[in-house]
């Protein structure tokens, strides 16, 4: 697994976080971990094809996606992760891995993504990878939002 794969999603992450959310991101320390579906926390499974082939994970704890979702719709406060919720989080995930795509393209390097799965729970997850190469961001008043990069190959 090689470290580039991750950075055109956290360069991504950054931008449309900072964008959306009015937060500039920092970035914590870039690890690999272990693979571990927790309660209350949301993940946002994309699947990567072509040149990369794998999924990139966003994690989030729904405490966090709280504060994001409020964020993202203005300020207005958000009490539970509804179907505007999920739908909104969806959408951080889709335009993060949206970009890093024309990132990577831009690197030469051909990659498809899928829509966002949003996943809730530890059992739905289905999961093959055990381990995956990880990076936090930790924005100022919200929380982090751990990017997780699945690569198959």
């Amino acid at each position: 697994m090689k470290a580039e794969y991750i950075n055109p999603f956290l360069e991504s992450a950054k931008i449309v976080i900072e964008q959306l959310v009015q937060i500039k991101p920092a970035t914590g320390q870039l690890g690999v971990k272990d693979i571990k579906f927790v309660e209350n926390y949301i993940w946002i499974q994309i699947g990567l094809n072509g040149q990369m082939n794998g999924d990139i994970v966003f994690g989030l704890s729904e405490q966090v996606a709280l504060k994001m979702v409020s964020a993202m719709m203005g300020g207005y406060v958000i009490s539970e992760i509804d179907e505007m919720g999920r739908s909104a989080i969806s959408e951080l995930g889709n335009m993060i891995s949206g970009n890093a795509s024309t990132i990577l393209y831009n690197q030469g390097v051909r990659v498809d993504i899928t829509p966002p799965k949003l996943i809730q729970s530890a059992q739905s997850a289905g999961f093959n990878a055990t381990q995956a190469l990880t990076i936090p961001l930790i924005m100022d008043g919200i929380g982090e939002l751990d990017i997780q990069v699945l690569i198959a190959s």
